[in-house]
């Protein structure tokens, strides 16, 4: 595995490790405005990720797929992050300090709706990946040094389609509670 790949993985472990110390620290020890600012760092994790990656590249790397799900990361992480942190705030405050109220599991109708604002939410994120990786290419201007960008741009096309016909579904066919 190349340095980017695992710089990747090394930000995704950050990037759950201080969540999980910023609700530690935030619940458990009663310290809100410390556990805000290490959640906050989830957003110095993305930067650093982009960094890293536009250095390699600019410094003649050729692009290789980990380059292209840098960038897929960190549209994903931009979009998704603060949902995943109030996801992660939901569960935490319920399952380990036994607070709050129990995470609602949502069916027909209302999980549709819900599905509708991650699909978009999806979009977003899309957007801001293809928008990095475009831009990379755009910045580097060498075809030869970026032709990994292309599969990545085709398959998270797909998998946005896939997903969109998926919420398209959860109106045709709402989902019941199970009985």
């Amino acid at each position: 595995m190349n340095l980017i790949a695992w710089m990747i993985v090394a930000c995704e472990v950050m990037f759950w490790v201080v969540i999980v110390l910023g609700l530690v620290t935030r619940y458990v020890f009663k310290m809100k405005r410390l556990g805000l600012f290490l959640l906050s760092l989830t957003i110095v994790i993305d930067l650093a990720l982009l960094i890293i990656t536009g250095i390699d590249l600019y410094n003649g790397a050729t692009a290789t797929v980990a380059h292209g799900i840098a960038a897929v990361y960190i549209g994903i992480s931009i979009a998704f992050g603060k949902s995943m942190i109030q996801w992660a705030d939901e569960r935490f405050q319920y399952y380990v300090l036994k607070q709050g109220e129990k995470p609602i599991k949502r069916y027909g109708a209302e999980y549709a709706k819900h599905y509708l604002k991650g699909w978009i939410r999806h979009l977003l994120a899309y957007l801001i990946g293809v928008g990095l990786l475009v831009g990379i290419m755009y910045w580097i201007h060498e075809p030869s040094q970026t032709k990994a960008f292309h599969a990545i741009l085709r398959g998270w096309s797909t998998v946005l389609v896939i997903d969109l016909l998926i919420t398209v579904s959860n109106f045709i066919w709402p989902s019941k509670p199970k009985s």
